[in-house]
């Protein structure tokens, strides 16, 4: 079925059968072919085609190759695929190849990839439902389409309605806009927003905000009208055509509702899965309300109307709350309470009639069960009899010619007859509501023109067709043919204009479908006729339609299996139709006894539903010649008796058909625009898109017919100039002429030679299907083979390089290694000749040494042998010698030997007895060391030992030492005891008698040596104990000592540790707190900007209210209500105040009645000021406490910085003082030169005019002269003398009351000096002296600084000079780089530029130069006409300085100066010409050139310190009130002129100022000069007239951002996105039907140069009329928040704006508009911080976006976008040329993941009318009052001076 659906497209889609295109299907080729699941496949040819071949081979996206078969009869090709860089285009005209997979593709794309569901059809808009909530239908999206054309932006609902609202202002012809498309398509909420955009672009008329409730409307009809489908929960089950109704300034007034076919039959079944009207189930859900109570509602799964479908709730719907939002909707239209409680009861009704159940008795027969509740409750709500009622119910009444008779029913018609009265009553009912909603929407007001939106049921086809389905085709089939005209004369028009040759295109025409249904014996005809019948039925109708146009028409056939059927093939599709119940439909039987019974309620309201309808008046035609409205049901124009059994006798499809041709006589009477909606899928999946469901919606809805319409022609359309400069590449030098017509059409002679493959056109360029994809075939061809040769040589030249670089290294290392070659040789060479060197010497030396050890053992074998000889014969003779020797030892050794035993015998008995009596001695010894103190001793030793061992801890240590000492005591004694004992030995020897008699007591003594020896090892052994224990306790204590250090150490750790995290808790709590005082004071200034605003918001709407008030206050007055027909639009939330740029009555009231505009303004002004300033006082308090706030924050920050100011204020202010004085004389002494200038240019001109007689140095006139001048420079010294002599006298009353401690030696100078009275003179010269010097030393200073800045100056001239000379250089090199013809353009456009620059400055050189002449020419007049007064009135004998002297004023002024207070003095009765003069007749620009700034600001000021000293407080608030309600009148008569509305903000900030500078306040009179503060006001105190004239400035602030908002709105799309400022960068692409303005500067169009010349000009005005440095830097920053927030809308709606070339043309722009901003000084104003957004906008088009790398990078790159901005652009990321790639979907679901925890704002667009809060600083002025002077062109003569 597919299949041959898809063959019939293709035969149907016949144009490419005249194009051949048979060369582009090459090897590579892409094209589409059949499938059965995805409708089209996409393939490439892996085979060139030949001509004849019977199969294509080709290679599917997969990878798999298959063959294709060529049809064998017809043998056409496969639609070929549009080259990637057309695809995902706005507009499906603008495709190359226009064909039904091309357009499928193409809308796939946009919807899938980049998430838009809106494209261009031609004049077609086809919408597709993304079943998903987006972001953009937002009243910032309404304002970024409003007033565009409709190509500029992306394609959208409000771009068709803003085109709609421009062709009816434009063109005077009523427009209307077809919405159509399946259920479900979303045709409803599509004209839901075209009605949403109407109403906010356009506002109303009158103050009752018609259209909110033109949208109210909305609501109430989706309740009653609307139903849940299986293929749409809010499912149209009715069609609607609403007429939006405007008057001359095409504003709404109101609008109409027209309604066709609602489906009745809902009302008493639904299928599966469907419900009934969302009405009732909102009634079922809200039961539970008190005032539903009397309903006896419940759930709605208890009645049989509503539960049929078994699905009663939708998901994310809450009935009760849309109850709600219905009946808010009923009472903003008007409906009372009580009509909406009606139509509730009525509804409440119609649901317990439904479970009305019936009882049969027999088979013809039934009847309804007594006291039935379902029927109780319905004749209770119903105010009917139930007799009556459950009687009619199961009888009818028949009636013959004769008689008339009452018959019983069955039970099944008694069902039917039941739900067709439920039907009949919500018919009723539904048309009452919407007469209703009509006569509230009606205006009484005359309607100009209209806007139709008709929301109409597309195309349907089921399974099961029946008479709704047939009536729905019937109605599109209409709609069809009306647009296929339409497109067809468009063409044509097209043509015609281009003055192409117009060929015949065979389009299809569905008259034969129509006249089929509509004509005579048509379809309904018979249907008709058959109703009429007595015994009609479904059967004998179709019986008729068989013999009436079976073989007779071939869009009628009959089904094969069925005799109860029929088909028609529609435009779209064929449908069977099943003929079971088209009768019964279309009669739409209704017993005649129920509507009786219904009629005589008691409910009034019922009655109303069923009264009959009056006729239409011809007379209600509107003046515009349109088709008059009708109601719902559209009754016969004729009237009609009212007898009964004529009536409800129209069947159905009658009344559909009259209704649809009056829809189709107002369509044909309007300019239409089309909107086709298409359902994506059937599951309501958001984003998912089925390529079957969409292409049989393509197919149904005309868009596919619209492009074979186009495509039979010539689809391709490019102007001249887009066509030059795309394809510029293919074009060569010579080929470019002057006329680029000329050129173009050379160059397409020369690229396409078949001639008819294109046409000229006047302005344009008309190409056949497949041009285009030709063209950029070529063009891609050139770019690559460009792109290889670019490639080729930089690989080259790279090779190239990288050949040297190889070369030169190889050169380098043969070099090193035949030098290492080299040097090797020669150190073989050299260590050859060593080795032979070494050979030699080394022969010679083991020749010389064999010969040496040969010698030397000869030598030695001799020597060894006359040795021997010799030492035989020496032996012998000492053998001899020894022998005599050892006898004689021999000898003398045996008598030594006899000698030593004698001498040891005698020895031996000597010790033996010196041993005996050394014993007897050492007994004697021992027996002495046993005594009792000797033991004490020990003992009284061990005691000690053993008390310091108990002890352990103290006297340890001391205890072992001592032991320590006692041993060696002891060792000692025993020393000496042993020495003793050795020397008893000795005399023991001596005495060998002693001895021998001491024997015995030497063995004692023995004894008691072995004791002492024991003793002694036991002491040893103790020792040994003791100094263990004592290594013990040593241990122990220094494990005890490392122990307690261990602890130590960590609580030293613990302390650093615990003082550590003290310092981070402090250094954090710092942190916090300083971080936290930074939050709340940034809170605070957030707080304070907000409240500003607010303030200034409410200050606004203040104002806005006033002029309103004073508009219609003067148009009572005037009692004129007409104004001009004119286009203006205004925003809805402003819709009333159409009257505030209006100012045709107020001007003819000044001009006709000035004396009474006057006096009302005199009486009026003071109340109203007075009611004011009540009004303001509470918002001045919150003010008040929010700027206490602030201060308070100030001063915590100024806490440390006060005692330095305090210590350096005082010398700061002599400084300044001094400085103020030394600039007051220098002004006074230039002064005093330019006065003798012009008196000797006068002298000069007196002397070339005047006779030489008058003249000569011996004239009366000439001596006078001289004693005047002589007269004028000594008073002139005279003063400076004063002027020195006060000055100084001032300087020393300031010294002396200063402080003794920082003036020591001054103070007691002073004292001393005064003391000296009869030397008061020398100090007073002294102190004078030292004045002057410190007034050097202060001119000294500001000479340095000056100096200073002159170096600065000249030191960034000499910056600003070398980065002109590196960019010079920079594009040298750049020029150096580019071949021969690329440089000369290059230099050719650079020169141009320089040039043009140059112009430009000397242009401003050059109006700066004229100002000053005509400046000076003006005062040459000025003066010459005084000289000629003087001339005239004076005598010839009068001397000329008498004539010199009256005109030069300023000479003798000097002496009026000192009584001269600054003051203007006035009568009460000049002060309204006082305000004439100075504020309304006051020309800006004439003030601004010729006076200083602020002057009229000065003079009121002047005039109100003269009221207040006079203490005449109703002179200062008349004063007050005149000049702010004068001010007010002149911008509101001139309030769209930057020059006047920044000359009065100036002014007013300047009144303002002076009002604060000489209050008196002490906060403003720091900077006073001791004069000016003299000056200030004593009497008054005007601090409530200062917030006045603030929020007058605000006021003002605020227009002159809407006035230059209106002039920089044309210039920033076209300067900022649209111009190409770098040529070159981007290229232009098929744009389709919707041509967008051309990037290329034409004469019209605005560039960047245009933006900054307006920018230069807004800050030259500013300016020059003297405002506020910081008021410009915040008017800078408006400007270009405005300029930044509407190129980032636009760019962020413009598919084709978001590419990589783009995005450097933006930053190109951007940095131009930030080097205004250098140039200006203005960096530090927060400009360029505004448009931080568009440059990572500009950014985030030329990133690199393919790796997590790069998403991380934009994540962090992009903190001023919002998630939904980024996305968006990445979305719409468009590449201008093949080389470029799209970004993929998973890299835009990786952004959005990254930054999902990102808060911030889900609106896409930037408010582009947002204001931020004005600041007005403190400026108090330099200038004294009493040196000001009021010149004579402002005509305030009747001023005094005082």
């Amino acid at each position: 079925m597919l299949a041959a659906q898809i063959t019939r497209s293709l035969h149907h889609q016949r144009y490419w059968k005249s194009v051949d295109l048979d060369y582009m299907y090459v090897k590579y080729a892409r094209i589409w072919i059949p499938d059965p699941e995805v409708v089209w496949k996409s393939a490439e040819l892996v085979k060139d085609y030949k001509s004849g071949d019977k199969v294509l081979h080709l290679r599917v996206e997969d990878g798999k190759e298959l063959q294709y078969s060529l049809d064998a009869k017809s043998k056409e090709l496969p639609p070929l695929r549009n080259p990637d860089i057309l695809v995902g285009e706005n507009d499906l005209t603008a495709l190359s190849y226009l064909h039904e997979p091309a357009v499928l593709h193409n809308l796939k794309v946009r919807f899938i990839d980049s998430k838009l569901i809106y494209t261009y059809c031609g004049i077609v808009l086809v919408a597709i439902n993304p079943y998903e909530q987006l972001p953009i239908y937002g009243e910032d999206i309404i304002n970024a389409y409003s007033g565009q054309n409709m190509g500029d932006m992306d394609p959208h609902i409000f771009a068709v309605a803003e085109e709609a609202y421009k062709q009816m202002a434009r063109d005077e012809r009523n427009q209307s806009i077809i919405v159509s498309g399946e259920s479900g398509a979303g045709k409803t909420v599509s004209a839901k927003y075209a009605m949403r955009y109407f109403a906010t672009v356009s506002g109303s008329a009158s103050e009752a905000n018609v259209e909110e409730r033109v949208l109210a409307s909305n609501p109430i009809m989706e309740s009653i009208g609307n139903a849940k489908t299986t293929r749409n929960d809010n499912s149209s089950r009715f069609g609607k055509y609403i007429e939006i109704g405007f008057d001359k300034r095409f504003r709404i007034l109101g609008a109409n509702m027209r309604t066709y076919l609602l489906e009745k039959s809902r009302v008493v079944f639904q299928a599966e899965e469907e419900r009934n009207y969302h009405i009732f189930y909102q009634l079922c859900a809200s039961a539970m309300l008190p005032e539903f109570k009397t309903l006896r509602l419940g759930n709605a799964s208890y009645f049989h109307y509503t539960k049929q479908g078994g699905s009663p709730v939708i998901d994310g719907i809450d009935d009760a709350k849309e109850m709600m939002n219905t009946r808010r909707a009923c009472t903003l239209l008007g409906i009372v309470d009580s009509c909406q409680m009606g139509i509730f009861q009525i509804l409440a009704a119609i649901l317990h009639l439904g479970n009305v159940a019936f009882t049969s008795r027999d088979a013809d027969s039934c009847t309804i069960p007594a006291k039935h509740e379902p029927l109780t409750i319905f004749c209770d709500l119903m105010g009917v009899e139930y007799e009556q009622m459950a009687h009619w119910l199961c009888h009818r009444k028949l009636s013959t010619a004769t008689e008339t008779y009452i018959k019983p029913i069955s039970k099944l018609q008694a069902i039917n007859a039941r739900d067709a009265l439920a039907k009949h009553v919500y018919a009723s009912l539904f048309n009452w509501i919407v007469d209703h909603v009509n006569q509230a929407l009606h205006s009484t007001m005359k309607q100009h023109s209209f806007i139709g939106v008709l929301d109409i049921y597309g195309f349907e086809t089921f399974e099961i067709n029946s008479f709704e389905q047939f009536c729905i085709n019937y109605a599109n089939e209409k709609l069809q043919q009306q647009f296929n005209m339409h497109v067809f004369k468009l063409e044509q028009e097209e043509y015609m204009r281009e003055q192409i040759p117009w060929t015949l295109i065979d389009f299809y025409d569905n008259q034969p479908c129509i006249n089929l249904i509509e004509a005579k014996l048509g379809i309904l005809d018979l249907l008709d006729e058959e109703c009429k019948m007595p015994k009609g039925s479904d059967n004998s109708w179709a019986q008729k339609l068989y013999n009436t146009h079976l073989n007779k028409s071939v869009l009628f056939e009959k089904p094969r299996m069925s005799n109860k059927a029929f088909i028609i093939q529609h435009f779209a599709d064929k449908v069977e139709y099943q003929c079971e119940g088209f009768l019964e439909k279309n009669k739409d039987t209704v017993y005649e006894e129920q509507i009786k019974v219904l009629k005589s309620s008691k409910f009034k309201m019922l009655p109303e539903l069923f009264r009959d309808e009056k006729p239409i008046s011809p007379t209600t035609a509107t003046p515009s010649g349109r088709t008059p409205l009708s109601r719902a049901a559209v009754k016969p124009s004729k009237s009609k008796t009212a007898h009964p059994s004529k009536e409800h006798k129209k069947t159905v499809g009658h009344q559909f058909r009259n209704s649809l041709h009056l829809l189709m006589e107002t369509l044909n009477a309007t300019t239409p625009h089309y909107v086709r909606c298409i359902k994506p899928n059937d599951f309501k999946f958001p984003f998912m898109f089925d390529e079957k469901r969409t292409v049989q919606q393509l197919r149904a809805c005309g868009v596919l017919e619209t492009i074979r319409i186009s495509a039979a022609g010539f689809p391709s359309r490019w102007t001249y100039q887009e066509f030059f400069s795309r394809y510029r590449v293919l074009m060569k030098q010579k080929d470019v002429l002057s006329d680029r017509k000329q050129t173009c059409k050379n160059v397409l002679e020369k690229l396409i030679l078949d001639k008819d493959k294109y046409q000229f056109g006047k302005t344009k360029i008309f190409f056949r299907a497949g041009q285009v994809a030709y063209l950029e075939k070529i063009r891609a061809d050139k770019l690559r083979v460009a792109c290889i040769r670019i490639q080729k040589t930089i690989r080259g030249w790279l090779l190239r390089k990288k050949y040297l670089r190889m070369r030169k290294a190889a050169i380098t290392i043969q070099r090193y290694v035949r030098g290492y070659q080299a040097r090797c040789l020669a150190t073989f060479l050299r260590r050859t000749k060593a080795a032979t060197i070494i050979q030699k010497f080394q022969r010679m030396y083991v020749a010389r040494k064999r010969y040496h050890h040969t010698l030397a053992a000869t030598l030695v074998l001799q020597s060894y042998l006359r040795g021997y000889i010799a030492r035989k014969k020496y032996q012998q003779m000492l053998r001899g010698h020894k022998a005599t020797i050892i006898q004689k030892h021999v000898r003398g050794w045996l008598a030594r030997v006899r000698y030593h035993r004698s001498l040891e015998a005698i020895v031996y008995l000597q010790c033996c007895f010196r041993r005996m009596m050394a014993k007897r001695e050492l007994k004697k010894l021992k027996i002495e060391a046993r005594s009792v103190e000797h033991y004490k001793k020990l003992n009284f030793g061990m005691e000690n030992k053993i008390m310091q061992l108990q002890r352990r801890i103290d006297e340890q240590s001391k205890d072992s030492k001592s032991l320590i000492e006692k041993l060696s005591t002891l060792e000692a004694a025993y020393t000496s005891e042993t020495e003793k004992l050795k020397n008893d030995v000795e005399r023991l020897k001596m005495s060998e008698e002693e001895a021998k008699n001491a024997t015995n007591r030497v063995i004692s003594l023995q004894e008691e040596i072995g004791k002492l020896r024991k003793e002694l090892h036991q002491t040893q052994t103790e020792k040994k104990t003791i100094e263990e224990q004592a290594e013990i306790y040593k241990q122990e204590t220094d494990q005890l000592v490392l122990e307690l250090k261990e602890q130590n150490t960590l609580l030293k750790t613990e302390k650093d540790e615990l003082n550590r995290r003290i310092q981070d808790q402090a250094k954090e709590i710092t942190e916090v707190m300083e971080k936290r005082f930074t939050e709340e004071t940034k809170q605070l200034d957030l707080d304070l900007n907000n409240e500003r605003q607010r303030y200034q918001n409410l200050l606004q709407e203040f104002s806005r209210l006033e002029e309103r008030y004073d508009d219609l206050k003067d148009e009572m007055k005037v009692m004129v209500s007409i104004s001009k027909p004119g286009h203006k639009r205004t925003d809805s939330t402003h819709s009333s105040n159409e009257s505030e740029y209006t100012y045709s009555s107020e001007i003819t009231e000044a001009e006709e009645f000035p004396m009474r505009t006057e006096e009302p303004s005199e009486k009026k002004a003071p109340l109203d000021m007075s009611l004011f300033l009540k009004l303001q006082k509470r918002v001045s308090e919150l003010e008040q406490e929010k700027q206490s706030l602030q201060d308070e924050l100030d001063k915590k920050e100024e806490q440390a910085l006060r005692t330095k100011v305090k210590e350096e204020e005082r010398p700061q202010m002599r400084g300044a003082e001094l400085e103020y004085e030394s600039l007051k004389r220098q002004e006074l002494e230039s002064e005093n030169k330019k006065l003798k200038n012009e008196l000797n240019e006068l002298r000069k001109a007196l002397m070339e005019k005047s006779a030489p007689n008058v003249t000569a140095p011996g004239a009366p006139a000439y001596r006078v002269l001289l004693d005047q001048m002589t007269s004028v420079s000594e008073e002139l010294e005279v003063r400076k003398e004063e002027v020195l002599i006060l000055r100084s006298q001032l300087m020393s009353q300031k010294e002396a009351i200063q402080p003794k401690n920082t003036m020591t030696d001054s103070t007691i100078l002073l004292e001393d000096v005064q003391k000296m009275k009869d030397k008061g003179e020398i100090a007073q010269a002294y102190i004078g002296l030292k004045e002057t010097n410190r007034l050097l030393e202060s001119q000294l200073q500001s000479q340095k600084r000056s100096h200073d800045n002159e170096l600065e100056a000249l030191r960034g001239e000499i910056q600003s000079l070398k980065e002109e000379n590196n960019r010079q250089q920079q594009l040298l090199a750049q020029n150096l780089q580019l071949p021969p013809e690329a440089r000369i353009e290059a230099s050719l456009q650079h020169e141009i530029t320089r040039l043009t620059n140059e112009n430009l400055d000397l242009m401003e050189q050059l109006e700066k130069q004229d100002k000053t002449v005509r400046k000076l020419k003006k005062q040459l007049k000025v003066y010459a006409k005084k000289i000629d007064e003087l001339e005239v009135g004076q005598m010839d004998n009068i001397s000329p300085g008498q004539i010199i002297d009256e005109p030069i004023h300023p000479v003798n002024i000097p002496r009026k100066e000192k009584d001269f207070q600054g003051m203007l003095e006035y009568k009460k009765e000049d002060e309204p010409k006082l305000v004439k003069n100075l504020i309304l007749d006051l020309k800006p620009r004439g003030v601004a050139v010729n006076l200083i700034p602020g002057l009229p600001a000065y003079i009121l000021f002047m005039c109100v310190r003269h009221a207040d000293y006079l203490n005449d407080d109703q002179k200062v608030r008349s004063l007050l009130t005149s000049t702010i309600n004068g001010i007010k009148k002149i911008l509101k008569k001139r309030g769209d002129d930057f020059e006047t509305v920044s000359f009065w903000l100036s002014n007013t900030c300047r009144f303002l100022h002076c009002l604060k500078q000489y209050s008196g306040e002490e906060g403003f009179m720091k900077h006073n000069t001791p004069r000016q503060n003299e000056h200030c006001l004593t009497n008054f105190d005007l601090a409530e007239y200062r917030q006045v004239l603030s929020d007058l400035a605000i006021q003002i602030y605020q227009q002159l951002v809407r006035v230059l908002e209106n002039i920089l709105q044309p210039m920033i799309v076209s300067g900022m996105l649209e111009h190409e400022t770098i040529q070159g960068v981007s290229g232009v692409k098929p744009t389709g039907l919707r041509k967008r303005t051309s990037s290329i500067a034409d004469e019209g169009t605005y560039t960047l140069d245009s933006i900054i010349r307006q920018l230069n000009t807004f800050h030259s005005i500013m300016c020059q009329h003297g405002m506020d440095p910081e008021l410009i830097k915040q008017v800078v920053k408006q400007m270009f928040y405005i300029i930044g927030a509407v190129t980032l809308n636009n760019l962020l709606l413009r598919k084709d704006m978001c590419s990589w070339s783009k995005g450097m043309q933006i930053r190109y722009n951007v940095s131009q508009l930030e080097e205004w901003l250098r140039d200006k000084n203005l960096m530090n104003s927060g400009a360029k911080e505004t448009l931080e957004p568009l440059i990572q906008a500009a950014q985030l088009l030329q990133v690199k976006k393919k790796t997590d790398e790069d998403a991380e990078a934009i994540c962090s790159m992009c903190n001023a976008l919002t998630t939904a901005q980024i996305v968006k652009v990445l979305n719409l990321y468009t590449p201008v040329n093949e080389f470029e790639e799209r970004v993929s979907v998973s890299f835009i679901r990786t952004i959005q993941l990254r930054m999902r925890d990102k808060k911030d704002s889900p609106q896409l667009l930037m408010d582009a009318k947002h204001i931020f809060p004005v600041t007005f600083p403190f400026n108090p002025s330099s200038l004294a009052l009493e040196t000001i002077q009021i010149p004579a062109s402002l005509g305030l003569g009747f001023i005094c001076r005082v």
